[in-house]
């Protein structure tokens, strides 16, 4: 198992020691020492609520919410585009749940187009080939059509249920999504990062409660943060992790240079969502698994896919890589795209809404969407579980499912 704090070795850096401040004078764009934290001995539940703690006498038990652009000089970050002491918690306890270092951005997208940016740095004047998933995110999608069309870089997709690593030889950079959004395919993490790429993985649908994709070979880890990690649907945020101790500087340095950084307001949000993340993730994907379960069992239901089942295509891959299934899935209704818009318009409980990882549950038809896919079955409905009583959402869903066939 990889261990972050050993591959940190070379800069000092611990990577699960608190941080509420960097020192006096701190360069921008570097990450700095920090000393020795006891949580790498504790579990991930008790991680996200005790990493980043403040821990001085008289301080308060949460950070401060800390609205400044400017610093005192003389300690400090001197200027909020550099570092905030609001931003510090959030990284700290992600950086710890993920096994790496991580780096807050303003948002999911953010976070993942500077991921592909210092990746590409190695490449100088050359065009790296990536390889994505065939169906995978619309907004990862769009961004490297854009990379594409430009002429920075070759694109090639593979398939991840069917294509072998073998597929990607040739690539410079993988990018992974596992489960995939909105498709649920699962990828073997560890199998497509042993070849000579560089992988980014989203880990946004599994987060560090059911997978960390360091430990099976992913170079840099990224998250919509404003899903399951802030985990009410109430902050714009991203975050990339790894445990490349020279990666991790360019992310910064990426950061600070071109401004991508999160609201203050936002980096509290999410510090505070994430410390309850186990409790709602867990019951979140206890909910997923019973609903998959009896939509599976459904005769008005053409297909379900969830990592889950044991019928699931992805599950033996996902049983080897998840700790839990985690709260995403979809299913198809016998009667078409007519019929999936009516059921969404049906529930009562369920909102019809995009987006996901909130503790409230939603579900929407994707291919709604003008930017989505065509690889997207029109009649797919995508579910985001959330933690309400699963009779009430069973009763909810298997009504509007019913009272529209």
């Amino acid at each position: 198992m990889l261990d972050p704090v050993a591959v940190r070795g070379g800069l000092g850096v611990d990577v699960h020691a608190d941080r509420p401040y960097r020192p006096t004078g701190q360069p921008e764009g570097t990450h700095v020492t920090h000393h020795a934290d006891p949580c790498e001995s504790w579990s991930l539940s008790t991680r996200a609520v005790a990493v980043g703690r403040p821990h001085q006498p008289g301080e308060p038990l949460n950070v401060a919410l800390t609205p400044a652009t400017s610093f005192i000089a003389g300690a400090g970050p001197g200027y909020s585009r550099v570092g905030n002491p609001t931003w510090e918690p959030f990284e700290d306890v992600v950086g710890s749940l993920e096994g790496g270092r991580a780096t807050a951005f303003a948002s999911g997208m953010a976070a993942i187009g500077a991921s592909f940016e210092v990746m590409f740095a190695a490449f100088g004047d050359g065009r790296p080939v990536v390889a994505a998933p065939h169906v995978h995110y619309s907004g990862s999608r769009l961004l490297l059509e854009d990379l594409r069309r430009a002429g920075r870089i070759t694109l090639l997709t593979y398939r991840p249920e069917v294509d072998g690593p073998a597929t990607v030889a040739d690539a410079d950079i993988v990018l992974i999504e596992t489960p995939a959004n909105p498709g649920m395919e699962i990828t073997d993490i560890a199998a497509f990062a042993a070849g000579r790429a560089r992988v980014i993985c989203d880990n946004t649908y599994a987060t560090p409660m059911s997978t960390r994709p360091l430990e099976y070979g992913a170079d840099i880890v990224v998250h919509s943060a404003s899903k399951y990690l802030a985990g009410h649907s109430d902050a714009l945020i991203g975050v990339a992790v790894t445990a490349d101790p020279e990666i991790s500087d360019r992310l910064l340095g990426y950061r600070t240079t071109h401004g991508s950084t999160p609201g203050v307001m936002e980096a509290w949000l999410a510090t505070r969502g994430t410390r309850t993340l186990p409790l709602r993730f867990g019951a979140a994907s206890d909910n997923a698994l019973r609903l998959a379960r009896r939509l599976s069992d459904s005769s008005l239901v053409a297909e379900v896919r969830y990592p889950g089942l044991p019928t699931d295509p992805g599950h033996d891959v996902a049983a080897r890589q998840m700790s839990s299934y985690g709260a995403m899935l979809t299913f198809r209704p016998h009667g078409g795209s007519r019929h999936a818009q009516a059921i969404c318009e049906a529930t009562r409980l369920w909102l019809h809404a995009t987006s996901l990882g909130g503790v409230e549950s939603t579900l929407e038809r994707r291919r709604r969407h003008a930017d989505e896919s065509a690889a997207v079955p029109p009649d797919l409905i995508r579910l985001s579980v959330g933690c309400e009583d699963v009779e009430d959402l069973w009763q909810d869903l298997s009504d509007a499912i019913t009272r529209t066939t």
